[in-house]
């Protein structure tokens, strides 16, 4: 039986794995060891997985945890790749320093694009690789054009059904097999995580629950703009009739960014608790049973709404999306399927009248939203689903979701929406652009 070796970045990934294990998604095996890796900017002072709240619940699944971090120390697990002629150096180095002398080795990774994982599979090149899902981002296409010699090697995409119905498109050019981790193990294992304790003693019975991403960091935002936006959840939650409001920041944000929201929240008559120590958003479901949960496209908006049933609104969607860039950015497929399937905070009809996606509801429109947005994000990539952006892009462009799409970008694919071929000059045509300059000066 072979040597498992399962990397996570995140408690909630952790999560998922212990799930998988619990449920025998991955086959028996002679040893089971889980590399934590820390990905913060400061590594170093920043709390690793396995020092997270709850950690000591999933760690009975492994025979052992080890830290990627120290291994690589002083390197950085996010940008640090072997040089190819060192691989084999590195693979004797680990097979010494985790005692796996000539065994078989699997490799169960997020992230194939990027390191840590990559640089795993690079430096096991004979280890069979399964990916699994850890959020909503991994529904988007692969990022990069991988190295057939790695794209090959997985044999599954491991995913929560969180959008029921929903396959995600990352590997599918290599034709690997989509499998779902079951929800009721996940749920199973989030039961067994330790509640928040005192900080939640003195919350009244179901608040309206904001939950903050730390966006500026991700340069989706600045961090005026990213204060704003917790400020218009309070606002928004308030206008609901929610005056008893939690707020879990997201765990690598400075206390600072949920000062403006204390302030507003005490200002408009609501009372907010701000719960500063890193628990996952799932643990305050079970404990709180929130009547609301608010955020902007967080992971957490759809465990809330498909796995526990709980009301959520987004908000500021479609402002991000306007301004994303580049074109191919991996948040393109989590904002564009938060804004398609969950209510705007900003309209309580919507709010109050919204239930969960369901699966035929998500394959009539979503998942052509999916492939089209995929596509126009990676071509080359996902050239075999052309027709299929095509066709919804000729039925289903409309102002709703002219949003997830760019003129520009359209027209360099040649899809529906863009500008005609005969018309393809003009937005190279000096003459024409001079003309619009000066009808913009007349306008104004």
């Amino acid at each position: 039986m072979p040597t498992q070796i399962f990397l996570a970045s995140t408690l909630y990934g952790a999560a998922t794995l212990a799930a998988g294990v619990d449920a025998g998604v991955f086959p028996p095996s002679a040893r089971r060891i889980l590399l934590t890796s820390t990905h913060a900017v400061t590594a170093e002072v920043s709390a690793g997985v396995a020092d997270m709240p709850g950690f000591d619940a999933l760690r009975p699944r492994f025979d052992e945890v080890l830290d990627w971090n120290r291994v690589i120390e002083p390197q950085h697990p996010s940008t640090w790749n072997p040089r190819p002629e060192d691989v084999p150096l590195w693979e004797r180095q680990l097979r010494a320093l985790w005692d796996l002398g000539g065994d078989r080795v699997e490799l169960i990774v997020e992230s194939l694009q990027v390191p840590p994982a990559q640089a795993l599979c690079r430096i096991f090149p004979g280890a069979a690789v399964d990916v699994y899902a850890d959020g909503l981002m991994s529904y988007g296409p692969t990022r990069v054009r991988l190295d057939p010699q790695l794209g090959m090697r997985v044999r599954r995409v491991l995913h929560l059904d969180l959008v029921p119905g929903l396959e995600p498109l990352l590997l599918t050019e290599f034709g690997v097999r989509v499998e779902l981790v079951p929800s009721e193990a996940f749920l199973k294992v989030l039961a067994e995580l330790p509640q928040p304790d005192t900080a939640l003693d003195a919350v009244g019975e179901s608040p309206a629950l904001l939950l903050g991403q730390y966006l500026s960091a991700l340069d989706l935002m600045t961090p005026d703009q990213e204060e704003e936006l917790h400020v218009s959840m309070v606002r928004g939650a308030h206008a609901l009739g929610h005056t008893e409001l939690v707020f879990k920041p997201h765990p690598s944000a400075p206390a600072a960014y949920s000062r403006r929201a204390e302030e507003e929240a005490e200002r408009i008559g609501a009372r907010m608790t701000v719960i500063d120590t890193p628990f996952l958003a799932e643990t305050l479901y079970q404990r709180l049973r929130p009547a609301l949960v608010v955020g902007c496209f967080s992971t957490g908006l759809l465990t809330a709404a498909t796995l526990y049933g709980l009301p959520v609104a987004r908000t500021g969607t479609d402002a991000i999306l306007a301004r994303l860039t580049p074109y191919p950015n991996s948040n393109r497929v989590p904002l564009a399927l938060v804004d398609a399937l969950l209510p705007d905070l900003a309209d309580a009809d919507a709010v109050r009248t919204w239930t969960p996606p369901t699966p035929e509801r998500v394959r009539a429109e979503p998942a052509g939203l999916l492939t089209a947005v995929g596509f126009t994000m990676q071509p080359q990539i996902l050239a075999a689903r052309r027709p299929m952006a095509e066709a919804y892009l000729s039925r289903h462009l409309t102002d709703r979701t002219w949003r997830y799409f760019t003129r520009r970008r359209l027209t360099a694919l040649g899809l529906p929406g863009g500008i005609p071929a005969r018309l393809s000059f003009l937005p190279r045509s000096r003459a024409v652009r001079r003309v619009a300059r000066r009808l913009r000066r007349v306008l104004r």
